[in-house]
């Protein structure tokens, strides 16, 4: 079976990968798939994967976002137009979604943010399966008339920090502070402020602040360059953003990680705090004196990590159920 994966930010592409990694283990053809965005090639090229780059990522306007999407749709149908896969994966990719849909291609989806309702309403009703963490309400699925709910215990990032084994940065200033900005470009951020540099400075006084910028690259130890989220939180003493990825990435690892704004009490967030996971949620006001309660101390999660269960393998089981008989 050949499978295909598409991969629109870098979340995605940790996510390919380990999905990618079982599967041509288990002797399947793997087409990997991403577009030009400022996380994905870098971090393709730090795990080793060579992906087929189809498009670009221009949010700039909404008929560039349009025109773009537009664009990847057609150059999939290109692509797949002699020799089509038999599943289609991804993380809500909505261009997969569209091309797969129309090649006849059943669709598996991941999906954990309730509140990105345009990518709900154009990933989630042509997919054949979504896996879903259990801390996800039925109802998130159900109204989008999803046909096939899976539920599994844990969250998305565990398919990625569950063996995981993070290289040590050496020369680092201690403590370190890593503080991501809001995606302010993301179609459900619209209208929020961006408050991520204002922090970053107030949090400058407690240790070595590393501010990572979602858009214009990053500087780190003078130099700017590319360094992967999952492998710099597990070198931090506290990891600050507004309730994303990297904080699911850290507090998996046993770094504590505080989840700001009115996005930091997710589903997924609150579900990893209830397990004894170091993620704490509080306010811009409410944020220094919890990163001086938090800051430098290490939280031993082995235990609760192996409780939980991989993505990976639920995939792995529903793209064995898509076989033909």
């Amino acid at each position: 079976m050949k499978i295909w994966y598409d991969a629109c930010t870098g979340k995605h592409v940790r996510y390919g990968s380990a999905i990618g990694h079982r599967l041509r283990k288990a002797g399947y053809e793997y087409v990997f798939t991403t577009r030009e965005h400022p996380d994905t090639l870098p971090l393709a090229k730090v795990l080793g994967e060579k992906t087929i780059v189809i498009g670009k990522y221009d949010p700039s306007t909404l008929t560039s976002r349009l025109k773009e999407s537009a664009e990847r749709v057609i150059g999939f149908a290109e692509l797949f137009k002699d020799n089509p896969p038999d599943v289609a994966i991804a993380h809500q990719s909505v261009e997969l979604c569209r091309a797969a849909f129309g090649l006849g291609v059943p669709i598996i989806l991941t999906a954990d943010t309730p509140y990105a309702t345009a990518v709900n309403r154009l990933t989630i009703p042509f997919a054949h399966t979504v896996v879903v963490s259990e801390a996800l309400p039925k109802s998130f699925v159900a109204q989008h008339c999803a046909r096939n709910r899976v539920p599994f215990k844990g969250v998305d990032e565990v398919a990625w920090i569950k063996d995981f084994n993070p290289r040590k940065i050496d020369r680092l200033r201690k403590p370190l502070v890593v503080v991501r900005q809001i995606e302010t470009k993301a179609a459900y951020a619209g209208g929020k402020k961006d408050l991520a540099g204002a922090m970053a400075e107030k949090l400058s006084k407690l240790g070595n602040v590393h501010f990572i910028e979602r858009y214009q690259g990053e500087t780190f130890a003078g130099k700017e360059r590319f360094v992967d989220s999952a492998t710099l939180v597990a070198n931090a003493d506290l990891v600050v953003s507004y309730g994303g990825t990297i904080a699911r990435e850290a507090a998996l690892q046993g770094v504590p990680s505080v989840a700001v704004s009115d996005m930091a009490k997710t589903n997924v967030n609150r579900y990893l705090a209830k397990k004894g996971f170091p993620l704490f949620a509080t306010t811009e006001r409410g944020l220094l004196a919890c990163a001086k309660k938090y800051l430098g101390k290490r939280f031993d999660v082995k235990d609760k990590l192996a409780e939980l269960e991989n993505p990976v393998d639920v995939i792995e089981k529903v793209v064995e159920s898509l076989k033909p008989h």
